[in-house]
């Protein structure tokens, strides 16, 4: 592509002898560039890419994109490295972004489960759709494995134009603190924006809940239709730039709001009008958080323009997704469940969840994860203990950190009285196959879908389904 068609709609300034240059890739790690590449360079956390632009002219970079002043030839100056990114990688995969509809979910817990019942919902309807998240990524019946919740701006629009060429109509993508924050969904219109909630989590990176909400927010100022939880009190930062809304509740006046709920082991039902047309929303996913993803899911499908009957029709026949409240196949008297919960308000939600239909105890394995927010460590715990009958505390994703350390801040919030501490995950969740009796729930939270641990050493495989498998196996 020429130099002009990619710096197209950016504030890159370049003179007649650059505009036929010839860009054969856009990239912002030097250690990717190839001949022909446009190389940005950006100012990230842990370094500057404006360092290595030697390195990226030597690996074969025919135009350096910066905010610095420079010397080198082919060198243009931009205000803003990260949105000349994202609008050049727009241009540069085609602009598929503006030929499908984009559905944006945000929010702390949630996001997840609710894109997948999008999903099922326009797909019963005959529509194609990608998808994009913290579990995978779609691209027609092609499986990618997700590094992050919300990819960089340039590889989200190589997905994009992936998508388009399978014959998307639709993409259902999650949409993280950090990707708004960072410009990675900079020039992108989203058809409808979805706010699920706002609870503690990322405060490593925006320190103050008001600035976690702020940068959330700033999805709705991105999208023509909106759908907002406004059971949630964050939800008033949400409608202040929001058009067109669909507003979900359980607690409130609103446009859909969840009556006569019954929460029962195999899912949830509940009665919902839409503009006087009432349905009748079964979920085969228990959990009083389930009728709030239910709600998310209808409002945006209903900002969509998706019928009440196709709605619920699509929900009916949903089903749960891999490290939600997953039930792990067993021939033991009790169950074995794995959850992605990592926040407060989500463990919380898993294990009010699971105490609703648990027979006998519930028992509660988790750690948190290592360089990442560690406030909501002692939370965690007080939070375990208060609501399991038992409470396992061992290592998640320690990174950098040490576990003990880490579990040491769990403990500290937490009373003495009936847990323990076990640092090795797969000893741990061997103990809590010991311990469990019949009619118990053991809760394996943290992981969710997640086949790895990541410690300063590496990164190891941790698949907690075969773990438990092996664990069982050894016990017989």
């Amino acid at each position: 592509m020429r130099l002009k068609d990619v710096v197209k709609n950016t504030d890159a300034v370049i003179d007649g002898a650059m505009e036929e240059i010839s860009v054969s890739d856009i990239c912002y790690d030097s250690r990717k560039v190839k001949p022909g590449a446009l190389f940005v360079a950006i100012k990230g956390f842990k370094s500057d890419g404006h360092r290595f632009i030697d390195k990226a002219l030597e690996m074969g970079a025919v135009v350096i994109v910066g905010e610095e002043e420079r010397s080198e030839e082919n060198y243009i100056k931009v205000s803003d490295s990260r949105k000349f990114l994202a609008a050049a990688s727009k241009n540069f995969f085609d602009c598929c972004a503006d030929k499908m509809k984009i559905v944006g979910i945000t929010g702390t817990n949630g996001k997840t489960t609710t894109s997948y019942l999008i999903k099922q919902i326009l797909e019963l309807k005959g529509h194609k759709c990608g998808l994009i998240g913290t579990n995978q990524i779609l691209i027609g019946d092609e499986a990618v494995d997700s590094e992050r919740t919300t990819p960089e701006s340039r590889e989200l629009h190589e997905l994009f134009k992936k998508m388009h060429e399978a014959g998307a109509e639709y993409v259902v993508m999650e949409v993280s603190s950090h990707s708004l924050e960072l410009d990675r969904v900079y020039g992108i219109e989203f058809e409808v924006g979805i706010f699920s909630n706002l609870t503690q989590d990322h405060l490593d990176f925006h320190e103050t809940m008001d600035n976690y909400a702020k940068a959330k927010a700033k999805l709705f100022k991105m999208s023509k239709n909106a759908a907002i939880n406004v059971d949630d009190p964050y939800s008033s930062v949400m409608l202040e730039g929001a058009k067109n809304t669909v507003t979900y509740s359980i607690e409130k006046d609103s446009d859909l709001k969840a009556e006569n709920i019954r929460l029962r082991e195999r899912g949830i039902a509940f009665t919902v009008s839409f503009n006087g047309e009432e349905r009748e929303i079964r979920l085969a996913i228990p959990g009083q958080f389930s009728v709030y993803n239910a709600l998310a899911a209808a409002s945006g499908a209903y900002a969509l323009g998706i019928s009440p009957e196709d709605i619920e029709k699509g929900l009916v026949i949903a089903r749960g997704v891999k490290g939600r409240l997953e039930v792990v196949p067993t021939l033991t008297p009790y169950t074995v469940i794995i959850d992605y919960a990592h926040t407060p308000d989500g463990l919380e939600n898993v294990i009010k969840a699971v105490r609703g239909f648990a027979k006998g105890r519930v028992i509660t394995l988790f750690g948190c994860g290592g360089d990442r927010d560690n406030t909501k460590r002692p939370i965690m715990g007080s939070i375990a203990q208060k609501l399991s009958d038992y409470v396992i505390v061992t290592s998640d994703n320690p990174r950098t950190e040490e576990p003990k350390v880490i579990m040491e801040q769990i403990v500290a919030g937490m009373e003495d009285g009936d847990y323990i501490c076990i640092e090795q995950r797969r000893d741990a969740i061997a103990y809590a196959l010991d311990f469990a009796r019949e009619g118990d729930v053991v809760i394996l939270a943290g992981k969710g879908h997640e086949t790895y641990q990541i410690f300063k050493e590496g990164t190891i495989h941790f698949d907690e389904r075969e773990v438990v498998k092996e664990c069982l196996k050894q016990k017989n």
